[in-house]
């Protein structure tokens, strides 16, 4: 489903056009559309651009590379084999813009929401020097779900958030399915995400971290418990947050703060940039998933139902598109990044 959004967000992409596509050897020979037939997921038609691309064997690096200037990689495959597989291509000398989780953890791999954590990008020196390339480096994308908080929070970091609470109500497409494949979900809630709570409660602390010799040296604070619901709905994660303060904001402090909130990509103008990165909601209904989880092309995030709490010192709720800000579209925009900060080159001034 990522690897057809990213298909999807590409076509007719001021920047970037789809060269070729690579996937597993089954795959290999047919065109686009042979290989997505019965298997499409979204609601918009597969692009007429990339339906006689014929898919190549990602297995054979060197061949694939040939063809592109960068690599977006969203795959189904063990962790192993994934850092395997993107470290090749960055040794080839070709940028990797992954989805995938392999690598989140990896002290020289920047792990990046654009809006936040920009500078995170001065590590990949000191990746290309461990890889042995001039030219090539892996970017990741953070997990999904705390895209729908970490914004929230970050811009609040000056009132320093010690102690947070997240739930999360994930839709069923951060599974990679809709109802007509997985039908148990329909007028069903399960309690549990393999691994997520684990993700949710860590990469932050990594996005909020510092480079130090070459490596990212993640946060000591704040301290983040969650729990990770999975809801029957298409797309769109939304969150509620408890947070204690080491300085406690009032609640205009807060709105203020989200209001004119804003980062690297809105600076740079890059095409997938939200214009306003963080919308509140003053309904105490909102925001609401399916009303508003396509704010700003799905790439805005949105917040509601800020309150003072008994036990902490805020609350609230947080939205976000777990494919498009969440996922596709947010590599999307980390190559937007890349590209904008001159770590994405043309191979070939033809190109």
């Amino acid at each position: 489903m990522v690897g057809q959004r990213f298909v999807q967000l590409l076509d007719g992409h001021p920047w970037f056009k789809v060269t070729a596509i690579a996937a597993s050897a089954g795959s290999a020979g047919k065109t686009y559309e042979q290989a997505v037939l019965g298997r499409w997921k979204l609601d918009t038609p597969i692009p007429e651009a990339v339906k006689s691309i014929v898919v190549q064997d990602a297995s054979i690096v060197e061949e694939f590379a040939a063809d592109v200037d960068f690599i977006f990689c969203a795959v189904d495959m063990k962790k192993d084999e994934i850092k395997a597989l993107e470290e090749a291509y960055a040794k080839t000398g070709t940028p990797v813009v992954s989805n995938n989780s392999a690598h989140r953890w990896t002290p020289d791999v920047p792990m990046v929401i654009p809006e936040i954590n920009p500078e995170h990008l001065d590590v990949i020196a000191a990746q290309r020097e461990r890889l042995g390339t001039a030219t090539g480096f892996i970017a990741v994308k953070p997990n999904c779900s705390i895209q729908s908080y970490v914004p929230l929070l970050h811009a609040l970091r000056e009132f320093e958030p010690k102690t947070v609470v997240a739930s999360t109500y994930q839709a069923i497409s951060g599974a990679g399915k809709n109802f007509a494949d997985w039908p148990e979900m329909l007028d069903n809630v399960i309690p549990y995400i393999g691994g997520e709570e684990e993700k949710s409660e860590q990469e932050p602390l990594r996005i909020w971290g510092s480079v130090k010799g070459g490596a990212i040296a993640p946060a000591s604070e704040p301290q983040i418990t969650t729990q990770c619901i999975r809801v029957p709905v298409t797309d769109g994660h939304l969150a509620t947050l408890f947070v204690s303060f080491e300085r406690k904001p009032s609640r205009e402090d807060i709105l203020s703060r989200w209001a004119s909130f804003s980062g690297r990509p809105q600076e740079l103008g890059l095409p997938s940039a939200p214009k306003q990165f963080i919308t509140y909601f003053e309904e105490d209904n909102r925001p609401q998933t399916k009303l508003d989880r396509d704010l700003e092309g799905g790439m805005g995030i949105s917040a509601g139902r800020l309150r003072e709490d008994s036990l902490y010192d805020f609350k609230f709720v947080g939205l976000s598109h777990n494919t498009l800000r969440g996922a596709a579209g947010g590599a999307v925009l980390i190559a937007e990044l890349l590209k904008a900060e001159g770590y994405i080159k043309a191979k070939t001034s033809a190109q």
